[in-house]
């Protein structure tokens, strides 16, 4: 059999069990010879040897025998070779994907080898021979560990850094230079659309350029299940220990979703204790802290705090505006030419606050509009674009919430801050309130007005226009501004 026909072969199995299969445990396959009725392949691995005589090895000897081979059993060797591109049969099914979907593969874990593997499948009668196992460890890597594809946006250089999350980016700085750990594990929290899965995707990125010879795996919680499941059925849970405790990064995502799953629940800890156990990296994120993590084990809790715990907060006003900024240059330079009229970005940074995606979402939504429809981005135009957005972010925070925080903060009684007193005690949180009702509320100067003992609507433009100025010369004031405003976005 020629090289050729070996990879008709391979498109035929391709077809048989499937992209992923393939991937990861046909095309790794290099076919030597036939003699005697023995096909031979070199393998990277005696673990990948064992697992395609296993499992593929009848379907194998069958699609030869198709072929017209005499091959009554197959030979794997394990060998040095050089590595070779990964082509043939898996970019010829997607050849007409675009080069931005392909997803690049993070896993790369190297597996524990044995020189005196057995043979493994009666009914193929497959004669596995290892050959200098350790270099090739050394040389081929193969992927036999998969993790979730990595999303090339997601680096550090594209990530903006401001106080909400200046810790975790720190924190996964640290992680991604790939020295000795540090801290163990590395726990990032926080709500929807803060930067958590950014960070992760970051590091990986990162660690994959400074430290190649890591094998780091990312997955989500809920691929972490799946395998696990998928062990259990295939009965090869030996496998599925030996796959992931042979990492030197893992990297798990969205760990809330093992909660209330006993038996995933008991493998990730003991998975999480063997790891540790040799000194491995291991990076966790959630949407909560661990202590709060309904019907996840305590001693999986008590562990996952033992190493750093950092919160992401909710984004405030100068860091979603900051990113809207970075962002509006990529979209300049897709859209030459677009006007964007002045406050249209401080306006989406105000309503829109809540999700760093549905803000860049806004953001793409309002260029390729305004790029079709041929008009320069204007208030009006983002009004009539964004309206449902708008909507759906609008703030539910009322004008008496913002009252009664304020004077809470402040200690004083909210009658007080609302009565007609005008000393500094009283009026300087009654500025105050009236600036975030201005900021978080879609009511109006003389609505707002109404509400603070009947007042004049100039007055609440005075009081928000030295709030603003305050806020830039005064440090304490900015610092309640912050704090009150994550206390009634929370």
């Amino acid at each position: 059999m020629t090289q050729e026909q070996w990879g008709q072969l391979q498109n035929n199995l391709l077809k048989t069990v499937g992209k992923n299969n393939f991937a990861t445990w046909i095309e790794p396959l290099e076919f030597l010879e036939i003699t005697d009725g023995v096909a031979t392949f070199q393998v990277p691995t005696t673990f990948l040897g064992n697992y395609v005589s296993q499992n593929f090895g009848d379907l194998i000897l069958h699609k030869l025998s198709e072929a017209g081979e005499d091959v009554r059993r197959i030979h794997f060797r394990v060998g040095t070779s050089a590595p070779r591109p990964r082509v043939a049969a898996t970019q010829a099914a997607n050849h007409s994907a675009s080069p931005a979907s392909a997803a690049q593969p993070v896993a790369q874990p190297r597996l524990a080898e044995s020189d005196d593997a057995a043979p493994t499948s009666a009914q193929t009668h497959s004669v596995f021979e290892a050959t200098d196992s350790a270099a090739t460890s050394q040389a081929l890597r193969e992927e036999l560990l998969p993790g979730a594809p990595l999303d090339s946006r997601f680096t550090f250089d594209t990530f903006f850094v401001g106080k909400p999350n200046e810790l975790a980016h720190a924190a996964a700085r640290r992680v991604a230079e790939g020295g000795p750990v540090t801290f163990n594990p590395l726990f990032l929290y926080g709500g929807v659309g803060l930067g958590k899965t950014h960070l992760m995707h970051a590091i990986a990125w990162e660690l994959q350029t400074k430290r190649p010879d890591l094998n780091v795996v990312y997955l989500s919680a809920e691929q972490f299940m799946y395998r696990f499941v998928q062990a259990l059925r295939d009965r090869k849970m030996m496998d599925f220990k030996q796959l992931f405790r042979s990492v030197d990064v893992l990297m798990v995502d969205d760990v809330q979703f093992i909660a209330g799953k006993d038996s995933t629940q008991e493998e990730f800890f003991h998975t999480f204790n063997a790891l540790v156990d040799q000194n491995k990296q291991i990076i966790i994120s959630a949407d909560r802290a661990p202590g709060e993590i309904k019907d996840l084990e305590e001693r999986i809790k008590s562990r996952l705090q033992c190493g750093l715990v950092v919160d992401l907060h909710p984004t405030d006003y100068e860091l979603r505006l900051g990113i809207l900024q970075s962002k509006v240059e990529q979209h300049s330079a897709q859209y030459p030419g677009l006007e964007l009229a002045p406050g249209v970005l401080e306006f989406l940074a105000h309503r829109i606050s809540t999700n760093v995606r549905v803000l860049e979402g806004a953001l793409t939504r309002l260029f390729a509009f305004a790029s079709l429809v041929g008009r320069p981005i204007t208030m009006e135009l983002t009004q009539d674009c964004l309206a449902d957005v708008l909507r759906a972010s609008e703030r539910k925070i009322t004008v008496e919430e913002i009252q009664r925080k304020v004077s809470e903060h402040y200690n004083i009684r909210l009658s007080d801050m609302i009565g007609p007193k005008r000393v500094r005690t009283y009026a300087r949180p009654r500025q105050i309130a009236m600036y975030l009702c201005k900021q978080l509320t879609s009511r109006s100067l003389p609505e707002i007005g109404r509400r603070f003992g009947g007042r004049d609507h100039t007055t609440v433009m005075h009081g928000v226009k030295r709030i603003e100025e305050l806020r830039q010369q005064d440090g304490q004031i900015a610092e309640d501004l912050e704090l009150l405003r994550r206390a009634l976005e929370a």
